[in-house]
């Protein structure tokens, strides 16, 4: 079982999210400090690390994530924080985190990070050396950046093969907004804007045409996922 440690000052806030992942499956203790999260992260019983930014007393999150970075300690984290600027980010992911989700935020999109995590940990190390990627008849050639479905020729534009690489790469996974943005426009994902769903919407005309079964999937509410069909 996923073991995750919780840090977080908020009574209420470090409730929902050890609900939800309980939920979700995961073993989880909470800690509401910088120094019982040190000490608890140090122990290295822990598969994620899910770290308040802003944290009271002499240890913030982003001490917690230093000192664990200059131990040695590669436990993945997720950074959580009402800091929603750029510039925190880049430092949260410069001082050691994997990643990091501005509250407030929706469970199934902690989940589905946490799961990517999990994934990018576990991944056998030959899979990175691998030349292609292949979901059922869908076959990506990562070196000459191809694309085909069978035996048919997918001419993709350089966003539209981004989007499948991603969905590609967390196959079977749901894969929210916030985080294609992320991947592939390398920017925070603004609700007003439907670039996600006019790319998707040609990617999957392109993948899914001449009546074969379709492969990209909405998830109302989530985001996407890439399956193949059954």
């Amino acid at each position: 079982m996923t073991h995750v440690l919780i840090v977080e000052d908020d009574t209420s806030t470090a409730k929902e999210i050890k609900a939800a992942l309980h939920d979700h499956g995961f073993d989880v203790t909470s800690v509401d400090n910088g120094r019982e999260g040190l000490l608890h992260a140090f122990s290295d019983r822990f598969d994620l690390v899910v770290l308040d930014r802003m944290l009271p007393g002499s240890v913030d999150g982003l001490g917690v994530l230093t000192a664990m970075r200059a131990a040695g300690i590669a436990t993945p984290v997720l950074i959580l924080s009402a800091l929603s600027a750029l510039d925190e980010r880049v430092r949260g992911l410069r001082a050691g985190g994997d990643d990091y989700l501005t509250k407030p935020f929706e469970f199934i999109e902690l989940t589905a990070r946490l799961d990517a995590l999990i994934r990018r940990r576990t991944a056998p190390v030959t899979q990175e050396r691998e030349n292609r990627l292949k979901v059922g008849n869908l076959d990506i050639d990562l070196l000459n950046r191809s694309v085909r479905r069978g035996d048919r020729v997918v001419d993709l534009l350089p966003r539209e093969y981004a989007l499948l690489e991603h969905l590609m790469r967390n196959a079977g996974q749901v894969v929210t907004r916030t985080m294609l943005f992320e991947a592939v426009w390398s920017y925070s994902y603004d609700e007003r804007t439907n670039v996600i769903e006019v790319h998707i919407g040609r990617l999957r005309r392109k993948i899914d045409s001449d009546g074969e079964e379709q492969m990209i999937h909405t998830i109302r509410g989530a985001g996407y996922v890439l399956r193949a069909p059954e």
